[in-house]
């Protein structure tokens, strides 16, 4: 259903102006501008640089769109705590973690189910996830930080830190930008050597395999969804800062943050104090495996492991609160979409609810409903994941589960409809009054009947 609410949408007017602007602010060494449009998604420089109060609109998300909206009446945390412990039941899924903060506090942070059913402990906000694609956002946020140090730049070449980086076509070489293999526009086709990286391939093999494969287009100039290019940001940053991937990471996000669970690989989750397996489906119900190393061998693309606790932070700081680590300008520099990606429009809740869609710098951005929401998703085997931010809202939602099934993405969509207010419509399978002005679901709170634990995560915002 659609409504009069203000829509962020593509057109080719906008879309070019849009480009024009993101040139100019990917050429800057400092602290990027955030770009914002006033018909189309962000396109309009802005340049407040002051660290924002938790209680004030913040510079970036004003510029998107004025002053900060509330939450709608009837967002229920309680319900969706209710919804998350009850997709555990009659082993629909093995178990989840969901984050919800909004206003620079976090409203919800817990474990649902067990971390494995053959060896069943609770889940808790400190159980370790992996995160799959939602690492790329990760590897966007590094960059920026390095952005902002001076030491790289957003139109940076790749062959300025990557000497050995080839296409099949030298003019091709020598267009890549960072920019562009952040928002997966080098040229290539859909998921080049993905199979091969299923295939155990180690990462340096299949980047040399790069100058083999066919031109989609000319870089920057049309979309289509990388991993093994896309990592290509790590040997970046290892040129630009002299630290490698995982380490920079670990020292300008993981540390500062406060996410104290967070790591990157595969003897990164197996060395948490509590993890949750991977699980597929079999002829008897789920199967806990062992993680496979293969994406963790692209770590910029798949390698990041986190809790609901880690994911909380890492909410906070994307949604402005943490201008001490993340800027303003640089968050809306990383929202900013570059380019359109209609394709992600056509199934599921999104079919429905988005108008327009976009990649920014390791983000998706869609228009939802009138409002703007920053997105990613990641799968990997026996693992899945969302994550979502409301700028206009100052809202975060974060919904990861150990499980090869799709049953819970609907979880997300509930919240944001709740969130903005829109019609309610069943997107869940679970015993739940989606009428009800409240949205309450009738299930257990506190401790579970799988083990979910009402362990809730805190957050003093600077």
């Amino acid at each position: 259903m659609k409504d009069n609410r203000r829509r962020w949408r593509f057109r080719p007017v906008a879309l070019g102006l849009m480009g024009a602007l993101a040139t100019l602010a990917l050429t800057s060494t400092a602290q990027t501008p955030a770009l914002t449009a006033t018909d189309a998604f962000p396109a309009n420089l802005e340049s407040h640089t002051a660290p924002a109060s938790p209680t004030q609109p913040l510079p970036y998300r004003t510029s998107l769109g004025g002053e900060l909206k509330p939450l709608a009446p009837g967002f229920d945390v309680a319900a969706f705590e209710a919804m998350a412990e009850q997709l555990t039941y009659g082993n629909r899924v093995p178990g989840m973690a969901v984050v919800i903060v909004q206003g620079g506090r976090v409203l919800s942070a817990r474990g649902y189910g067990v971390t494995d059913v053959s060896n069943p402990e609770p889940i808790d906000a400190h159980t370790v996830f992996r995160l799959a694609s939602l690492s790329k956002a990760f590897a966007g946020t590094m960059a920026g930080l390095l952005v902002n140090d001076g030491t790289l730049r957003w139109d940076s070449k790749v062959t300025d830190y990557v000497p050995g980086f080839q296409l099949s076509t030298p003019e091709a070489t020598r267009k890549v930008t960072v920019a562009d293999v952040l928002s997966h526009r080098v040229g290539l086709p859909y998921n080049a050597y993905d199979r091969d990286i299923e295939a155990n391939a180690d990462y340096y093999t299949l980047t040399r395999k790069l100058a083999s494969a066919p031109l989609k287009c000319a870089p920057g100039e049309c979309y289509a969804y990388q991993n093994v290019a896309f990592s290509l940001v790590g040997d970046m940053v290892f040129a630009a800062s002299g630290s490698f991937y995982e380490q920079a990471v670990e020292r300008r996000i993981f540390k500062p943050l406060g996410m104290n669970d967070a790591s990157l690989g595969l003897a990164g989750i197996q060395a948490s104090s509590r993890w949750a397996r991977p699980h597929v489906r079999s002829r008897n119900g789920w199967v806990s495996l062992n993680p496979k190393p293969t994406y963790y061998r692209v770590a910029p693309a798949a390698g990041v492991n986190a809790s609901a606790s880690d994911m909380a932070q890492w909410l906070l700081a994307h949604t402005g609160h943490r201008p001490d680590v993340l800027p303003a300008p640089l968050l809306a520099t990383l929202h900013a979409p570059l380019v359109s990606t209609p394709g992600e429009m056509r199934a599921g809740w999104r079919r429905q609810r988005l108008n327009s869609a976009g990649y920014a710098l390791g983000w998706r951005v869609f228009d939802y409903a009138g409002e703007q929401v920053v997105f990613h998703a990641g799968a990997v085997q026996g693992y899945r994941g969302l994550a979502a931010l409301v700028p206009g809202q100052d809202l975060g939602v974060a919904i990861l589960w150990n499980g090869e099934s799709s049953l819970p993405t609907g979880l997300l969509p509930t919240i944001l409809d709740r969130a903005m207010g829109l019609p309610v419509q069943r997107w869940l399978d679970v015993d739940a009054d989606f009428g009800s002005d409240n949205l309450r679901a009738d299930g257990v709170r506190g401790q579970g009947r799988n083990g979910a634990s009402s362990e809730r995560a805190t957050a003093s915002p600077r």
